[in-house]
């Protein structure tokens, strides 16, 4: 090897190096900017919610816009019949269910004294007798008042710390009613300007990334839709069928635990297990015999047997494909963050985040990180004798087949 193909050599290596360099550095400022927008995220957050959520919905009604587009109904009148029947589901879905809200509310309010009653009379001792610990005295009226003035000053903080809470309540609760307002607004014009923002967001793509951002969001946006669109069903559903049975069992608080449970049901498991403790403790509160328990129990086992064979597999599928364990983690971890908007948006980016996942798998896949370095390929030399000389027409002679030269020649 001359000392130009050392040089040669070295330039290669310190141009592999400086390319390496680029990318970490590359890879480095994307992770920032992914961290910057994460931190933004979380001081927006309480502000975010109404957007997010009139987001949701203009990319849920934008499929319908487009279909009655392409029948010949212009943008804006199509956005107009969407959002105006999305509206009238809406004000519906309030008109049926606000009063019979309000009427479960006020039985519970006026069966509180009865569930205290059951509690202390009831629950508790059963509980002492069989654990031997001591609860009932703890919520004895007289105790308590005696525990509240040997400690008047950390009451009276308290009671400094609930004031203040409950003033920030009534700015909460107006932030809300401004949230409800706007939120209308808000969802007709993502419905109008849909197809505008997805094309401003495209169009900011690099050309050379573009064909890989375009599938990874085309997956994104089928396993999402599919997913949210089958869920919203399968809470409908499980609601109707759990308020309908708790009432039918004779439960007073029937529709609300119903109404609960299937809010709860985008949560693997928490609204089944509703459905058995709070309509458990209810029909203990009221009746306190084991048939209306025994009938809580088989509304339970009906609708799980209706969820998991019929309701799940038709309308929601494996969409989303994400462990039960994941799902539950992914609403805990967005609620901690963000709150309210995180638990919003928690199933959204695990959705996404397990499609990117499945790209960076297959992308793992078909890297020498997992297959191995290729085999070095064997390079056989051939040392080549001397060059042979053709013979000359001066000295080529023709040979006799009739001569031992020409066996010869033939073998």
């Amino acid at each position: 090897m001359t000392m130009r193909d050392d040089a040669d050599h070295d330039a290669a290596g310190n141009s592999g190096d400086g390319q390496a360099l680029a990318t970490f550095l590359r890879r480095l400022q994307w992770g920032l900017v992914a961290l910057a927008a994460g931190w933004l995220l979380w001081l927006l957050s309480p502000v975010l919610t109404p957007f997010v959520f009139a987001a949701m919905l203009g990319w849920l009604g934008d499929p319908l816009v487009d279909r009655m587009q392409a029948r010949g109904v212009p943008r804006n009148g199509a956005v107009i019949i969407v959002f105006a029947a999305m509206t009238a589901v809406a004000l519906l879905a309030l008109l049926l269910l606000l009063p019979l809200l309000q009427q479960q509310l006020a039985t519970l309010f006026a069966s509180l004294p009865h569930y205290r009653e059951w509690l202390v009379g009831t629950a508790l001792p059963w509980i002492e007798a069989k654990t031997g610990l001591e609860l009932v005295g703890w919520l004895d009226p007289a105790r308590l008042f005696a525990l509240v003035r040997s400690h008047w000053e950390q009451a009276g903080g308290a009671a400094a710390t609930l004031l203040g809470y409950l003033s920030r309540s009534g700015f909460a609760l107006l932030g809300w009613i401004a949230n409800l307002v706007l939120l209308p607004v808000l969802t007709f014009f993502f419905l109008r300007d849909w197809d505008l923002f997805v094309e401003r967001a495209a169009a900011l793509v690099p050309r050379d990334h573009a064909a890989v951002a375009s599938r990874l969001a085309r997956e994104s946006s089928e396993v999402l839709g599919g997913f949210l669109r089958g869920q919203l069903l399968v809470m409908l559903a499980l609601g109707v069928l759990y308020a309908g049975g708790l009432l039918a069992v004779g439960l007073d608080l029937g529709i609300l635990v119903g109404v609960l449970a299937g809010l709860l049901t985008f949560v693997p498991y928490l609204g089944p297990t509703t459905v058995v403790v709070l309509g458990g403790v209810a029909a203990l509160a009221q009746f306190g015999d084991w048939q209306h328990l025994v009938g809580v129990g088989v509304v339970f086992a009906v609708g799980q047997v209706i969820e998991s064979y019929w309701l799940t597999p038709k309308l929601v599928g494996d969409r989303i494909g994400l462990h039960p364990v994941a799902v539950i983690f992914s609403v805990l971890a967005g609620g901690t963050l963000f709150g309210f908007l995180g638990m919003l948006l928690a199933l959204p980016v695990a959705a996404v985040a397990n499609v990117l996942l499945r790209y960076a798998h297959e992308r793992y896949l078909h890297s020498r990180l997992y297959a191995g370095q290729p085999e070095a390929a064997q390079i056989v030399v051939v040392e080549a004798g001397p060059p042979s000389l053709p013979a000359s027409p001066a000295t080529a002679r023709p040979v006799d087949a009739r001569s031992p030269d020409a066996g010869q020649a033939g073998e």
